[in-house]
């Protein structure tokens, strides 16, 4: 059934803002999920701030060439049926969504993927990308680093008051 001209529009104006507020769009091919599969997908992508889209890539390629800075993308890999995740929040949240939903459905195949500086990456940049700790895990981890001599000058002064707090004790008892 085909859509009208005046619904093409409204959506690649659609997508045209969700690949402007995207930080990485993540693209995968999708032929074998169940609907019900979908809907899991979509539920989990939610969860995440990612946003999953079904089009025709020829809108998609229309929706790249209207938006300035990724006008001049290569659109070479968009090839088949093929969903389109896209996050506005995090930058690898896209990626992880597809990435961990693809271990357990392994009819979902990342194909690639498009950088806010319109770049094209392949798939294992995508899955290295989905592989990198959140945000959030990066800077509990930075945090730790630098609390870290902290804590060692904490725990060797408290050694040795510990020792002599000992001494004293081991004195006090022996008198």
């Amino acid at each position: 059934m085909a859509i009208s001209r005046d619904k093409k529009q409204a959506l690649v104006a659609e997508l045209a803002e969700a690949l402007t507020n995207s930080r990485l769009t993540v693209f995968a091919a999708y032929q074998g999920l169940s609907v019900a599969d979908m809907q899991e997908l979509r539920a989990k992508a939610r969860e995440a701030g990612v946003q999953i889209k079904v089009a025709k890539n020829r809108l998609v390629r229309v929706a790249l060439s209207s938006v300035d800075q990724l006008k001049d993308v290569d659109t070479s890999e968009l090839k088949g049926q093929l969903l389109y995740a896209t996050s506005a929040e995090d930058e690898v949240s896209s990626a992880r969504v597809l990435n961990d939903f693809s271990k357990s459905f392994s009819s979902l195949q990342i194909v690639g993927g498009i950088s806010a500086e319109a770049k094209l990456l392949g798939v294992d940049e995508v899955k290295s990308l989905a592989d990198l700790p959140s945000k959030e895990e990066l800077i509990a981890q930075t945090i730790e680093q630098l609390l870290s001599p902290v804590h060692e000058i904490t725990n060797g002064l408290s050694g040795n008051l510990h020792g002599l707090l000992d001494g004293i004790e081991a004195k006090a008892s022996a008198a």
